[in-house]
């Protein structure tokens, strides 16, 4: 019997990944990026009002590209056995569309319109409505909708988006009929019916974003969305009330797109799901393992067999819904709003005057000008790591706050900001540096006293992203303030390859998700393990990020 492969689809924050798997082994035999080319112009985002929007022309046009780059080279023969694909994106990352399921940005009229395209995860216009959202579901008098979410609404999530833009677009509120997810919408988009009615909605998106629950029968009831705004008045009905865990068939490859990719219309598409949720498959995620996906933000998920949570509800955490990572078991979900971003922050601080005054040095040619800029910032977190590496854990005295992007666990507030304290004339950028390391490993550690306050135990950590894989000061840090060892990913598109995983059991090579990771898992490259030295000294440390926390948010 030939060998099958599968495609999984990864599309992220500023590119889309295609991988051709092969499912007997978890080889990838072919692999393609493509970066967004309106997004990386800086078009329809306003970073000074948390504005972040991609138009689906990015994601139609990387679909396409990423898919035939990862099948260049390859043989007839594996092309000919491609039988599933996958697709993970990014969420919550909501688009208002016609009856048709057409994003309005496809539509005369829409094309520039920031309130028509996808609204990143990132996006956090929506604070205000987050809040009222919080406010109601505690005080209209019927079910708290917001329980099976940790009890705190976000605004990077889909109700309060959509209430956002509106409230902020005559035109939008005018001629959207529906919103779709982008996990969604692609599968939709690949098997021909992207009719709002009809698409299968993802039970990632829908549990952890939308307050989608069994317990509802579905999305909250219309009273609440009514009452909440009248703008939201009668879309509930225009919305979903099932959703489909990642092991789903959604439809084939229309003709058109299997041509479009070189593939056959045999090739079945399953149901979207988000990347985080597929990285912790790749990443093999198990019962009671706690796996760190760590880029510019974290997503730190859990899976427990059912019987043995119950109906436990865990608080401040960014849901708890059945089959969202692993079907049949539950997931829970929770995270840092910044993590690499803050590192990114910090070197676009230092970058400044290479960017604004070196750049203007009218003796210097463009070419050596360039090269400058090119290597101080390819060497910068490097160079940051290897002095800040040098420094005794309790010699720098300064204590910093990771919310400079919002919190969003425990306890989801995006209106929270950053800190930094305890400076003096000898705090240099490798101090500075490090205190900014230790605040997202002591973020990391409060999602970590949340879970087992709340009753999970956590019986390993697993890491993955750009991250785990690049910068051993980082982990050694986290791992230290852990007090756990870490585990990081061998694979290096783990995303991707869970989404493959998810792919081989929709197309019926594997009968479920475990037995695609024991079959297609990549293992483990390194552990990390504590320094129970440095661990105990970080225990005073994490004290006083605590209290930082307290005075910073009660000040807000």
């Amino acid at each position: 019997m030939a060998k099958k492969y599968v495609i999984g689809i990864d599309y992220g924050t500023d590119s889309v990944r295609s991988v051709v798997v092969d499912t007997t082994n978890g080889k990838i035999c072919g692999t393609a990026v493509f970066e967004y080319p309106r997004w990386k112009k800086g078009n329809y985002c306003d970073p000074s009002i948390n504005q972040f929007r991609q138009h689906p022309l990015d994601y139609i046009e990387g679909l396409e590209q990423s898919v035939k780059g990862a099948l260049t080279g390859l043989s007839p023969e594996i092309v000919k056995n491609i039988a599933g694909i996958t697709v993970d994106t990014t969420g919550s990352t909501p688009v208002a569309v016609d009856k048709e399921g057409t994003p309005l940005s496809l539509k005369q009229g829409f094309e520039n319109d920031p309130d028509a395209m996808f609204v990143l995860w990132k996006d956090h216009t929506g604070v205000k409505e987050a809040a009222e959202i919080n406010i109601l579901a505690k005080s209209w008098g019927g079910t708290d909708f917001t329980k099976f979410e940790g009890g705190i609404y976000s605004s990077e999530w889909f109700w309060s988006k959509i209430l956002h833009v509106l409230r902020h677009s005559d035109n939008v509120r005018k001629n959207a009929w529906s919103w779709v997810e982008h996990c969604d919408w692609i599968p939709a988009l690949l098997t021909g019916d992207t009719n709002p009615s009809r698409i299968k909605r993802s039970r990632c998106a829908a549990g952890h974003k939308a307050m989608w629950h069994d317990d509802f029968n579905g999305l909250p009831d219309e009273k609440f969305l009514s009452k909440l705004d009248p703008v939201l008045s009668g879309l509930r009905e225009k919305l979903f009330s099932e959703t489909f865990a990642c092991n789903t068939k959604v439809g084939n490859l229309t003709k058109e797109w299997a041509k479009r990719l070189g593939l056959s219309t045999d090739v079945v598409v399953g149901a979207g799901t988000f990347d985080a949720h597929t990285g912790a498959v790749g990443g093999e995620i198990k019962p009671y393992y706690l796996v760190k996906v760590m880029g510019t933000s974290t997503c730190d998920m859990i899976v427990s067999p059912m019987e043995e949570v119950g109906s436990k509800l865990v608080a401040g955490i960014c849901g708890q819904v059945d089959g969202s990572i692993i079907p049949g078991m539950l997931g829970l979900e929770a995270g840092q709003s910044a993590f690499g971003d803050i590192y990114a922050w910090f070197v676009q601080l230092l970058m400044w005057p290479v960017n604004n005054i070196i750049a203007e040095m009218s003796w210097l040619d463009d070419n050596s000008r360039k090269k400058i800029r090119d290597e101080s910032a390819e060497k910068m977190i490097a160079e940051l790591s290897t002095q800040a590496e040098s420094l005794p854990v309790e010699e720098t005295s300064v204590i910093a706050l990771d919310w400079m992007n919002g919190r969003r666990t425990p306890d989801a507030n995006q209106a929270l900001k950053g800190a930094i304290t305890g400076l003096s004339l000898g705090s240099d950028a490798p101090r500075i540096f490090k205190a900014l390391v230790e605040a997202t490993a002591f973020g990391s550690k409060m999602i970590n006293e949340r879970f087992i306050s709340e009753g999970l135990r956590i019986d390993g950590v697993i890491a993955i992203g750009g991250v785990a894989k690049k910068n051993p000061f980082v982990m050694q840090i986290v791992s230290d303030v852990l007090n756990m060892p870490i585990k990081v990913a061998a694979s290096e598109q783990t995303v991707a390859l869970g989404s493959a995983m998810a792919a081989s059991v929709v197309a019926g090579i594997h009968k479920d998700i475990p037995s695609a990771q024991l079959a297609m898992g990549g293992g483990f490259e390194t552990e990390y393990h504590p320094n129970r030295e440095r661990a105990e000294k970080y225990e005073t440390l994490f004290r006083k990020y605590k209290e930082l926390g307290s005075f910073i948010e009660k000040s807000a």
